[in-house]
């Protein structure tokens, strides 16, 4: 039976996008609570957490593409990339909690504590992730069935936002009792049980059903070589960088704008969760707009759109909260729909490297995906902590009208900066739907023919 045009059933698509909720159980939780972490409980200065995060994913982002290498070169009987969702789920829920547990140490020692817990569970994290993003290339050898992957991947990759932005500030409260301290790595605990429940699933309910054929050459110079001039890759790694430094400035400063700004930061939770639903509805729409538009013209409506949405943000005063939530939740239902969209040109990039070199390295081509975006956090990561330090920022104590002002600048112009760069970007990428058609059907001839791939 050709299983080329098969159809994925809902239970492997729902199984797969469990994966993103496990995952994003923890990076929501980089995203959202660690520089507040780090500042405000952890005990460690603005600039010294953004610099150690820069350091720090600088070298996570050098892991990706090895564990790229790592996976393409792996074979045991589930696959190459099932398998590393039992192998390193474990570590990453140990790793986890000991990156939130605060330390006896003076400020020294708490920093070098944080450079070694949080390396640790990012690799760790990186050796769970890349496996479960090139799954995606490999789950199906038909465009339009992995964008539907896609769309249930990131539907329910927030469904882990929306659970670490709605439980985490009230379990920390539940098993600190008050000492944010304490509650902080018995609720990563918790999480990292949950997600190694949540891996086996996806490990259970997915195949991997494009093979690489065993007589293809596996020299790693002819793979980065491939990589390299694979030009629509290129303008993706543009793309990803600039959108996740937009994400990690923005949310990164959501508690400091609650807290300082606002004057409440209970408010932060629910701002969070409400923008989450806005994100899963925008994903849920992906599918039929981009059958409707094409993935290339509705990425860059959405992220065009994004960035006047964003701009507007810093002109809502404080007592406006009606408004200010408003915006919030527009803003991320319109931007929401890029991370299933760009997932998926990863995959078609994927394929346009195997039709144009014939060779394939699917877990290079996401790795090197999930590099680009590792540089993005880490520019942003760092960034937010410097520029808090720049705009006067002190923990705990009332902001001055200059830092203020920073705050809404990090919640508004200056992550819009980078959702234009991505959007300029994208003018130049170049698979549309019609160019993806005419690259499957020459694969699937190869495969008739007996050129390169088999599927199982």
């Amino acid at each position: 039976m050709d299983n080329t045009g098969e159809k994925l059933s809902l239970k492997e698509k729902i199984g797969y996008g469990l994966g993103d909720t496990a995952s994003n159980l923890y990076f929501q939780m980089f995203v959202n609570f660690l520089l507040f972490f780090y500042t405000d409980i952890f005990g460690i200065p603005a600039a010294a957490a953004g610099t150690m995060l820069m350091v720090s994913r600088f070298w996570d982002a050098a892991n990706d593409p090895i564990m790229g290498i790592i996976a393409d070169r792996t074979n045991t009987k589930w696959g190459k990339f099932r398998p590393y969702l039992i192998w390193m789920s474990g570590p990453l829920a140990i790793f986890g909690v000991l990156a939130f547990t605060t330390p006896p140490f003076d400020v020294t020692g708490k920093i070098i504590y944080a450079y070694i817990t949080f390396t640790l569970v990012m690799m760790a994290y990186t050796a769970v992730n890349i496996p479960y993003s090139a799954l995606m290339g490999v789950i199906s050898p038909n465009s339009q069935e992995r964008t539907s992957v896609s769309t249930f991947r990131f539907v329910l990759a927030f469904v882990g936002a929306f659970i670490v932005q709605g439980l985490t500030l009230p379990l920390v409260d539940f098993f600190g009792g008050g000492d944010q301290a304490l509650g902080f790595p018995f609720t990563m605990g918790v999480y990292g049980i949950l997600a190694c429940i949540l891996f086996y699933i996806t490990f259970k309910t997915t195949r991997e059903r494009v093979v690489v054929s065993s007589d293809q050459k596996t020299a790693l110079k002819d793979d980065l070589r491939d990589l390299i001039r694979n030009r629509p890759w290129m303008y993706l790694l543009v793309m990803g960088i600039f959108t996740l430094g937009y994400i990690i400035i923005r949310s990164g400063t959501i508690l400091y704008y609650f807290k300082y700004y606002i004057g409440s930061e209970a408010l932060a939770s629910l701002f969070m969760v409400l923008g989450t639903i806005g994100v899963i509805a925008g994903v849920a729409s992906t599918q039929f707009f981009a059958k409707k538009f094409g993935k290339k013209r509705f990425y860059i409506f959405v992220m065009s759109l994004t960035t006047i949405l964003t701009m507007i943000f810093y002109f809502l005063p404080s007592d406006q909260i009606f408004l200010i939530f408003a915006l919030h939740i527009l803003i991320s239902f319109i931007m929401a729909p890029q991370a299933p969209l760009l997932w998926a040109m990863y995959a078609d990039t994927a394929d346009y490297s195997e039709w144009k070199n014939e060779r394939r390295a699917t877990g290079l081509v996401f790795s090197a995906a999930t590099f680009a975006q590792k540089f993005g956090i880490a520019v942003g990561g760092g960034m937010a902590g410097w520029m808090l330090a720049l705009f006067g920022f002190v923990p705990n104590t009332a902001q001055a009208p200059e830092t203020l002002d920073g705050i809404k600048m990090m919640m508004s112009f200056i992550p819009a900066a980078g959702t234009l760069i991505a959007t300029i970007a994208a003018f130049f990428y170049e698979l549309d739907d019609n160019t993806m058609k005419k690259i499957e059907n020459d694969l699937k001839l190869r495969k008739a023919n007996g050129q390169q791939e088999g599927i199982k």
